[in-house]
């Protein structure tokens, strides 16, 4: 069966807001729905033993939410004003707040500077994702090699059964084919648009049981045509 050639994406900003919001309410939905649960359980339970397993729950459902939302802070939202720039060691912290769990590492080895806000939003996406494609656990690491706007960004997961999500390359380019976009997968569409914002290109590189994903600064677009009398390389 032929599949349908990628054709550029129809999305307005009302859409990409929309879906983006979606996936953030996705994100802290479940924390704070254990957290109502918890509270309800301290209301109409007088058992201390339940009541100790209640706090627990809210206790540990509230610092789940507060790490999704500092997370998304930075890698949704405006965070700063135009122009701002972030402390990768912040970045560092959300990460590991949110990605960072029993069976999921983070080797963080981006030493602490200040980059623009934007390529800061973009390392977050890309560690996010990089954690996306190892559902059963594994190492993420990040690196930042360069500073300022010649920055390079290369985030790696390696686990078992890695997986991208359908349409995940097409995404980031702007593109889709057979399969749709919606809530569930705006995230790559969304990096795509911060690295073209960044000016910078995006590669997925498959390794053994995982991906390399590395976004750098783009090849100029164009270049003043060279002498006559020296020749051009193709």
């Amino acid at each position: 069966m032929t599949q349908p050639e990628s054709t550029p994406i129809s999305l307005g900003p009302l859409d990409l807001a929309a879906m983006l919001c979606s996936r953030v309410c996705h994100d802290v939905i479940s924390p704070v729905g254990a957290i109502v649960n918890g509270l309800e359980v301290l209301e109409d339970d007088s058992d201390p033993s339940m009541r100790e397993v209640a706090l627990e729950l809210i206790k540990k459902s509230a610092g789940s939410a507060s790490a999704r939302l500092q997370f998304c802070r930075l890698a949704f939202g405006a965070a700063g004003s135009a122009g701002a720039t972030i402390d990768t060691g912040d970045a560092e912290a959300v990460a590991r707040g949110l990605l960072e769990t029993e069976r999921t590492s983070i080797d963080w080895k981006a030493p602490r500077r200040l980059l623009s806000k934007n390529v800061v939003k973009l390392l977050l996406n890309l560690a996010q994702i990089a954690a996306a494609t190892i559902p059963r656990g594994g190492v993420v690491e990040v690196q930042v090699e360069g500073e300022g706007a010649a920055a390079v960004l290369d985030v790696t997961s390696r686990g078992t059964t890695a997986k991208l999500q359908s349409g995940f390359a097409d995404f980031l380019k702007g593109e889709i084919g057979a399969v749709h976009v919606d809530a569930h997968n705006i995230q790559p569409y969304f990096v795509g648009l911060v690295a073209r914002e960044c000016g910078m290109s995006l590669d997925i590189e498959p390794l053994e049981g995982g991906f390399r994903f590395i976004a750098k600064p783009s090849e100029p677009t164009s270049a003043a045509p060279a002498p006559e009398s020296e020749t051009t390389s193709l």
